[in-house]
């Protein structure tokens, strides 16, 4: 991402964190014919790639401006 690994702050793990979160789409697949598009490598590093290419619409979303309108809109 072209910044400076010294921005990087470690923080301890809270208590009772979860060291794991084991995926299974066994139940999906067998009961509904469901298969993955893309693989999880494939799939994140697409995320990853969407969040970087879309970072004025992140900002929007983010910003008190778009909360002003949620709440306006939506409450």
């Amino acid at each position: 991402m072209g910044k400076d690994e010294s921005l990087i702050t470690y923080v301890q793990d809270r208590p009772g964190h979860d060291r794991r979160y084991a995926i299974d789409n066994t139940k999906i697949t067998t009961e509904l014919g469901w298969s993955p598009r893309y693989t999880f490598d494939v799939g994140i590093i697409q995320t990853i790639n969407w969040y970087l290419d879309h970072a004025e619409w992140m900002g929007n979303v983010t910003s008190g401006d778009y909360l002003n309108y949620y709440n306006k809109m939506y409450r």
